[in-house]
């Protein structure tokens, strides 16, 4: 059974959850806009041929999926079409569904889950991500997930020069009932030092720590990370456990090279890609893993407090192909 004969079977079916119909609505902007013109693309094209996969590549890069994930994505297609001998224009798009789950996992498993701290120290989640991203309205949204899953969570304001970012912590630690540690004006990795220190004494669960987003001058800003984890690893061994990278995914292909920049200066575990639901361009989720081979970890699917999700990629899939799906079962 491919994934395109899954979705059908596992997702129209009574299992439908309050996640998936987050994804569905979440990703409504970039499946009207993907699977209408994958749909005229059926009826333009009657055969496979150059012109089909031609129209295809446009289809894909309007995504976001970006250039150089497209092509090697189309070729895969081509090679499908060969040896297994497929004419009819219909049936490739079950295809192109199988490979984009393919072109994410890439023989890797694949997890979305934190990792948590195996001993009785607190789990060290670090943020990072040029400003603007969401990354301080992130960290309130996993800090009352934590929360709420019964969890003790300790805030720690590392952004110490923008203006508004420690108030805005703070705000955050009051919504979702968090305490948060914090110095004006301070030296970040002297306000992560107390965080952490006080963390350990009360025996906190989870420490979420911001931090600057200063891109513009990449060596300063890598020294001030180095200096944090330095400071991180000498209270508490083998921490950070994570280290998230915030993404606003409506920057399209800037946040890639946002990526590519992050991970030059400092060891990115995850992607955290916020207003997802705000752009047609939901393709950026494959483009980034391709590009940077980084899992994306959490997706922000709306602007409520509680519509951060922990990222699915069938989910993903099925959001982006809903409408086929249905149509298909309809014929």
């Amino acid at each position: 059974m491919g994934l395109f004969d899954k979705f059908k079977s596992i997702f129209t079916s009574k299992e439908k959850t309050e996640n998936l119909d987050k994804y569905e609505k979440g990703l409504e902007k970039t499946r009207k806009e993907f699977s209408s013109k994958l749909s005229l693309l059926s009826k333009k094209h009657h055969k496979l041929d150059e012109a089909y996969f031609e129209d295809l590549e446009d289809i894909l890069i309007q995504a976001d999926i970006g250039v150089n994930t497209v092509l090697k994505f189309v070729e895969k297609l081509r090679k499908r079409v060969k040896d297994e001998n497929i004419i009819d224009v219909n049936d490739l798009k079950e295809i192109i569904v199988d490979e984009m789950f393919i072109i994410y996992v890439n023989n890797q498993v694949i997890s979305t889950k934190i990792n948590y701290s195996s001993n009785n120290d607190p789990t060290v989640i670090l943020f990072v991500g040029v400003n603007g991203v969401g990354k301080t309205t992130t960290i309130g949204k996993i800090a009352t997930k934590l929360q709420n899953e019964g969890k003790k969570v300790l805030l720690v304001a590392g952004d110490t020069f923008r203006a508004g970012a420690v108030e805005q912590i703070v705000e955050w630690g009051e919504r979702s009932k968090c305490e948060v540690i914090y110095k004006e004006n301070a030296d970040p990795a002297s306000v992560v030092f107390d965080g952490l220190t006080k963390a350990k004494e009360n025996n906190y669960d989870v420490v979420l720590i911001d931090t600057a987003g200063r891109l513009q001058n990449k060596v300063n800003l890598m020294n001030e990370l180095e200096k944090i984890n330095k400071v991180i690893g000498s209270i508490i061994p083998n921490a950070p456990h994570e280290t998230l990278l915030v993404i606003d995914a409506t920057t399209g292909q800037n946040g890639i090279s946002q990526a590519k920049s992050f991970k030059e200066i400092t060891n990115i575990t995850g992607i955290v890609l916020t207003k997802l639901d705000g752009t047609a361009k939901g393709g950026i989720v494959l483009a980034i893993k391709d590009s940077v081979d980084i899992p994306v970890k959490y997706v922000g699917l709306g602007e409520g407090s509680n519509d951060l999700e922990l990222f699915d990629i069938e989910k993903y899939i099925y959001g982006l192909f809903k409408d086929m799906v249905s149509s298909d079962e309809e014929e």
